[in-house]
């Protein structure tokens, strides 16, 4: 079981989130807890992982050693939404 942090951004993001959208990204993110590399995550770069839900693309790093999950941004997919990636975490 690795353990789940949302950074200060994530959770403002996950704030404004209304309905089934909310539901749908905090399932998957609480998911990430049981199983950091669920089927369709994708790496970015570096410890950098990105999972799809609907439109919506969740951020996060991860680090096996630690067993911990940091989940940076929440975003709708945008031609932007992977610029400065590096810059989360």
């Amino acid at each position: 079981m690795y353990r789940l942090e949302l950074t200060p951004r994530a959770r403002r993001e996950l704030d404004k989130l209304r309905g089934g959208a909310f539901d749908r990204v905090v399932g998957v993110i609480q998911e990430l807890g049981d199983n950091p590399r669920p089927a369709g995550v994708r790496k970015v770069r570096g410890p950098i992982h990105r999972i799809r839900s609907g439109d919506w693309r969740i951020i996060y790093a991860l680090f096996d050693k630690d067993q911990l999950v940091i989940v940076g941004k929440v975003a709708r997919r945008a031609e932007d939404t992977y610029d400065r990636v590096d810059e989360l975490f």
